[in-house]
């Protein structure tokens, strides 16, 4: 019996190409980089997101002077994330839908992430685009701790053959 080596090209782990995900990349890079610039303000998108419940609720977490002070273009750059995934879903998604996965399990998943933010004290964007690229070792610890569960919760549901 013979052992086939494992060939793992780029081809084989971006299918589909990797120009998009580059694009993205540097999209993403050049939003954080004018607002840090602008603002001061490191773009992670939990705390713009927790800073428009000022709106709506008197919870001290949600009504510091910070978040109030900056609030109004915080919802625009909350509004914006959400906007641009239903600009690019409904232009150059496939059918404008871009997922099988059921709307109950993005929900619950939503949840999940949100929750997992506020343990994490912060999440992806705020610690593995600004935290890491400005040498931070909480968020090189936090991006760690998110690949590694993501990782293993990706092969757990595989494994048990959980299907979207």
């Amino acid at each position: 019996m013979t052992i086939e080596p494992l060939q793992i090209t780029v081809e084989t782990l971006f299918p589909n190409g990797i120009g998009h995900y580059a694009a993205g990349g540097l999209l993403i890079g050049l939003g954080v980089t004018i607002i840090y610039v602008a603002t001061g303000i490191i773009a992670g998108a939990s705390t713009f997101l927790e800073s428009t419940w000022s709106y709506v609720s008197n919870v001290s977490q949600f009504n510091q002077p910070k978040y109030l002070a900056s609030r109004d273009w915080r919802v625009v750059f909350a509004i914006g994330i959400v906007a641009g995934a239903a600009v690019y879903a409904l232009t150059l998604g496939p059918g404008g839908w871009t997922t099988d996965v059921q709307l109950w399990r993005l929900f619950v998943g939503g949840v999940l992430v949100g929750v997992g933010t506020r343990v994490g004290k912060g999440c992806t964007s705020g610690h593995g685009v600004c935290g890491v690229g400005s040498g931070s070792n909480t968020s090189f610890v936090n991006v760690a701790t998110f690949l590694a569960f993501a990782i293993g919760t990706a092969q757990l549901v595989a494994a048990l053959g959980v299907s979207p």
